[in-house]
């Protein structure tokens, strides 16, 4: 366990590079360097103890050696070191070893209880031995002035050795704690701004794919029921181009018509497109994006409701005035429908008629696809908070199952995910006398902007 702040902020920050224990080769030098030093000093005062003890003073100098030399192992061994100093301390010698060796126990992440307590054995085994050598040093005849001097020079040289580095150990310590907090904190930011903005990256591809789906929605009702009609007036006019010229003629007109109107409403369509169409991005660094995640998102997924709700008002989309003219187009196609209308009629929120004329739209092109010549009803139900269409038709008076026409099958699919988006029900299915019915249930809970004057509205209806 690393014991220093230098070494556990390095280590914190990567992997280590220095050899053994050492996190950092410079750390590696520093300690070598006050090995060296304390290694020096120890063998110095080692002679003078080997004096003292009446040992040989080579004996002294090797203890003072090896003494000082194990300041190296201070990162590694921190209570070990202190141990050592603790230990020789009566032999008065490593003075280095103590201090750096407090100062790294200090400063390491040992329990502050057993800092403390190896911090006390210093600084009492400091003080005894302080005080003896200071009798023995001033040796007076006058006991009264020696009971307060020595005690007092004993604690002063005591607290000078070991409150420094034992205090500036726990302030870099804390300091390093309090680092290590503040990058916990950067970390977790970053991780949390990095889900935020995977999260808004979903939310726009959610909303890119529901843009889609809706496009895709509306180029089948208009090239599906355009195309439809045409198909069936131009089996009419080959049928009648020789007998009756002039009813030939009147179907190639309603050809021509239908397949204008049909470029019309795709054009609208791809107006829509390329004027919602994003500008180039430019590449954002990871940090603005994390900032923007969160409104990113909540613009995303509004960005799929507004345009959903708003595209086909701006693109001039049906409205249920215009059924009339729909049902007209498949009575000119040689169909029988009876349209009826029940309660007030009023006018709804632009999307809830929107949806209306589509589901009888594509309601009357599988009329057109599967049962062609069958008679068809249609009932429009204007009710209190919602409106209510109803599309039946019965068996092909023809006889034919179906009228030859491609279908992609999405047709049914596309008018409950236009009826469920808005909150409403959706049933279609056979009848019992043979033919089909498509039943949608709309509610009224969009209402037209506020904002909108009313020749505005007039014009996207």
């Amino acid at each position: 366990m690393s014991a220093t702040g230098a070494s556990e902020e390095t280590s914190a920050r990567g992997a280590p590079d220095g050899p053994w224990w050492w996190s950092r080769r410079r750390s590696m030098v520093l300690d070598i360097m006050l090995g060296v030093a304390s290694a020096a000093e120890c063998a110095a005062e080692g002679v003078g103890f080997a004096h003292g003890a009446r040992m040989p003073v080579a004996f002294g100098v090797l203890l003072g050696l090896i003494v000082g030399s194990t300041l190296v192992l201070r990162r590694r061994w921190a209570i070990a070191v202190v141990l050592i100093s603790i230990a020789v301390t009566p032999a008065e010698m490593g003075v280095l070893l103590g201090v750096v060796g407090l100062y790294t126990l200090a400063a390491s992440e040992v329990p502050r209880r057993i800092s403390a307590v190896l911090a006390g054995m210093a600084g009492a085994g400091t003080f005894l031995v302080t005080m003896i050598r200071f009798r023995q040093d001033n040796p007076q005849e006058d006991l009264g002035s020696a009971l307060w001097e020595a005690p007092l020079f004993s604690l002063t040289i005591t607290l000078a050795l070991t409150a420094p580095p034992v205090l500036l150990g726990l302030y870099v310590r804390a300091r390093r704690r309090l680092v290590e907090s503040l990058r916990e904190r950067a970390d977790g930011l970053e991780r949390e701004l990095s889900l935020l903005a995977e999260r808004a990256e979903e939310r726009a591809e959610w909303a890119r794919n529901e843009e889609r789906t809706r496009i895709a929605r509306e180029m089948h009702d208009v090239v599906a029921h355009r195309v439809s009609l045409m198909v069936v007036h131009a089996a009419a006019l080959q049928a009648v181009a020789l007998k009756d010229p002039e009813k030939a003629s009147k179907n190639a007109a309603l050809v021509g018509d239908m397949g204008r109107q049909a470029l019309t409403e795709l054009r609208q369509m791809l107006g829509v497109l390329r004027s919602d169409a994003p500008a180039e991005q430019k590449p954002v660094p990871l940090a603005s994006v994390a900032v923007a995640a969160s409104a990113a998102a909540e613009a995303a997924t509004a960005s799929a409701t507004e345009s959903a709700e708003d595209a086909d008002a701006d693109a001039g989309g049906p409205r249920l005035a215009e059924l009339e003219a729909l049902v007209g187009q498949s009575r000119a196609a040689g169909m029988a429908v009876d349209l009826s209308v029940e309660g007030e009629e009023r006018r709804y929120a632009a999307r809830v008629e929107q949806t209306a004329y589509r589901v009888v739209q594509e309601a009357l092109t599988n009329v057109h696809k599967h049962a062609p010549g069958a008679s068809t009803r249609i009932r429009l139900a204007h009710r209190g908070a919602e409106i209510a269409v109803l599309v039946e038709n019965g068996p092909s008076e023809r006889g034919a199952a179906d009228a030859g026409l491609p279908s992609g099958g999405n047709g049914l699919v596309g008018m409950k995910e236009r009826v469920s988006t808005l909150g409403g029900g959706f049933v279609s299915g056979p009848t019992e006398a043979g033919g089909f019915r498509v039943s949608a249930v709309i509610p009224d809970r969009t209402r037209p902007r506020p904002d909108m004057a009313e020749g505005d509205r007039a014009k996207t209806a």
